[in-house]
């Protein structure tokens, strides 16, 4: 389905002919689990198309992480080029870059497309390592991702994530943090800690929207309630979240969580729909995907997509 106002409106053909286009920059997993598959399938499965640029090749099963080999600076902004210059983007998707120069490569492309679209929805998927501490990147990924935070609409660090992006303990305080650094909506996932719940937070600027029905029946709770400022460490104020999911924590490691989660919110933003609604609906669509995952070998299930 085509929204009012997306990037496809004026072309030919009927609405069942077209889909908004997300611009995806992520590494290939030959597992099939994460990066651009879970990328692809995740865009897909919201109604778009994923145009896919490749940041890094990978080795990998769907556990482990044996090697990484960047793809050349050069070679992905002629990727992504190609594709910018004949496909309307609707919103950008990053997860591994592989390299500090493949960062700023992104980041020159994400500029040069906000030169004509001001509002391009930006997710940045801040992945630091693997699910088991494998290294992703051939520089230090903190580092390598400085450029691309103040370009970021939505950032989606887990709480590991979270804490090396902003030397903050807290929730409330790396948020901060990385508003401070320009991202404008910082979405902390809870998949890392423990208990019997999964709780995932939303910082940013609005009011929450209406809860919707579909997130009630899809076993997920929200807190609305708004707790007082925190007062940050040059007096000034940390926002408290704006809303709080908790999800039943699901049995098991999953592989691709984190890509499937990411992809599908810039799928949703690109379909037009609001922040709010993006995030509730692209966790919806993410528990149902790790509660029917499948098994390729033994370890980290595959979402099913």
């Amino acid at each position: 389905m085509i929204h009012p106002g997306s990037p496809t409106d004026g072309l030919a053909g009927s609405a069942a002919e077209t889909r908004p286009c997300v611009l995806v920059f992520a590494g290939l997993d030959p597992s099939g689990g994460a990066g651009l598959s879970a990328d692809l399938q995740a865009v897909a499965g919201q109604g778009a198309h994923a145009l896919t640029v490749c940041t890094a090749l990978t080795v990998q099963d769907n556990d482990r992480v044996y090697g990484v080999q960047p793809v050349d600076a050069g070679m992905v902004l002629r990727q992504a080029r190609a594709l910018v210059d004949k496909c309307a983007i609707g919103a950008v998707k990053i997860g591994i870059t592989g390299s500090a120069a493949n960062a700023l490569a992104i980041a020159e492309v994400i500029q040069r497309l906000r030169e004509r679209q001001p509002g391009l929805p930006v997710v940045l998927d801040p992945v630091l390592a693997s699910g088991h501490g494998d290294v992703l990147s051939r520089d230090d990924a903190v580092t390598a991702l400085a450029p691309l935070l103040p370009l970021a609409t939505v950032v989606t660090p887990n709480g590991p994530e979270a804490r090396a992006l902003s030397d903050a303990t807290r929730p409330d305080a790396q948020a901060h943090a990385l508003r401070a650094r320009g991202c404008r909506h910082v979405f902390i996932t809870g998949g890392h800690g423990e208990g019997d719940d999964v709780v995932n937070r939303w910082y940013g600027p609005g009011a929450p929207a209406p809860l919707s029905p579909a997130l009630l029946a899809g076993g997920g709770a929200l807190s609305n309630a708004a707790a007082p400022p925190l007062a940050g460490a040059a007096g000034g104020q940390m926002a408290a979240a704006l809303r709080e999911w908790r999800w039943q924590r699901l049995a098991g490691e999953f592989h691709g969580s984190g890509c499937t989660l990411a992809s599908a919110i810039a799928s949703q933003l690109a379909l037009g729909v609001p922040t709010a609604v993006a995030l509730e609906n692209a966790q919806l669509y993410t528990y149902h995907a790790l509660r029917d995952a499948y098994a390729i070998a033994a370890g980290q299930r595959i979402p099913l997509r």
